[in-house]
């Protein structure tokens, strides 16, 4: 697949540093909107000890609008490791780096095939859905049996490939996956392996992979609220470190419960969090946002306080408006910063 090979930014740097960075950002993300994420990001942190020595501030807002923010989290972690470990490089040694936050069994396989020459065998999504057309594999890949069975046969298709092609012939199942075996529409007349392909030969392409019924999306309404003082400075907050969005500032907000009013769950978001008692107003953004297991309605609400009791503390503080745009915030509070900003211009 070299000859079809995408003129991708990662692949005109194959240190073990790019091909790591590159690897976690594409999970879950799209190429396109990977690409200009990963050229900043080489810039801002072109190496492992500038990415340990980053604040954790920097390198969300880096990585700010890309989502799954735990990955962010876990390449800073991940990089303080290898230099207190690895005197400041991405090790060579599978186990070395599952050891690492944020590096699992897929990412440990592109790194050490792509960077070092190595035979590990790699599953993504792409590789995923070409290994279940091209052995007509039935099962669930969500299901563990079957994805130990395409793990075995990655592995197969590793040993098959022979010494010093482990980096290419990955890269290029990744390739023939999103150029040419495409989840609704493959290709199959442009296809290279179409005559080894047994889906192809038995009519079942377009039931490979399977996959059972998913459960309906849980939804949930939330209410924010976009605090002022006096000043004109803004109350905004740090998230816990774990877990959704850890990290990342926003506008202090909560789920809204069974009956409540969404301007009454505002308030109650402040004084959860500040203990301040808000005067809420005009609910001036409505924000929807899908995260990968549940549904989001975002109300934002002006508020104010009757006296800024709360002066801050770590996780909480007053900004400028023009500090807002400094802080790295989850997409649905940008959005909501927006919506503000434009209210207070006119």
């Amino acid at each position: 697949m070299e000859v079809a090979a995408r003129d991708l930014p990662w692949r005109r740097d194959r240190s073990p540093y790019a091909v790591w960075i590159s690897e976690v950002m594409l999970q879950q993300t799209q190429v396109a909107t990977v690409i200009p994420y990963f050229e900043r990001w080489l810039a801002r942190f072109p190496d492992v000890p500038a990415l340990a020595a980053a604040s954790l501030d920097d390198v969300l807002k880096a990585w700010e609008g890309l989502g799954y923010y735990a990955r962010a989290r876990n390449l800073r972690r991940a990089a303080q490791a290898m230099v207190e470990r690895h005197g400041g490089r991405v090790p060579a040694e599978r186990g070395a780096l599952l050891a690492l936050p944020g590096i699992g069994r897929y990412t440990a396989g592109a790194i050490l095939s792509i960077a070092f020459g190595q035979p590990e065998p790699v599953l993504d999504g792409n590789v995923r859905r070409v290994l279940c057309r091209i052995y007509d594999v039935s099962g669930d890949p969500r299901l563990p049996a079957v994805e130990e069975r395409l793990w075995s046969l990655s592995e197969a298709v590793m040993r098959a490939a022979g010494e010093g092609a482990a980096g290419a012939v990955n890269e290029g199942m990744m390739e023939l996956g999103a150029l040419v075996c495409l989840p609704a529409t493959p290709d199959c007349p442009a296809c290279p392996v179409r005559e080894e392909c047994l889906a192809f030969a038995r009519g079942t392409v377009a039931e490979r992979p399977a996959r059972a019924r998913r459960p309906q999306t849980p939804h949930y309404d939330v209410a924010a609220a976009v605090v002022t003082r006096e000043d004109g400075r803004v109350l905004i907050a740090r998230r816990p470190p774990a877990g959704l969005l850890g990290g990342l500032w926003g506008f202090p907000s909560v789920a809204a419960q069974d009956g409540e009013a969404l301007a009454a769950a505002a308030a109650r978001a402040v004084f959860e969090r500040t203990g301040m008692i808000a005067r809420v107003g005009a609910q001036i953004a409505t924000v929807k946002h899908a995260y990968t297991h549940f549904r989001i309605t975002l109300a934002a609400f002006e508020a104010s306080v009757e006296r800024a009791t709360f002066d801050g503390d770590e996780d909480a503080r007053w900004v400028s408006v023009d500090e807002l745009d400094a802080v790295a915030l989850p997409v649905t509070d940008r959005k909501v910063a927006s919506a503000f900003l434009s209210r207070t211009k006119t």
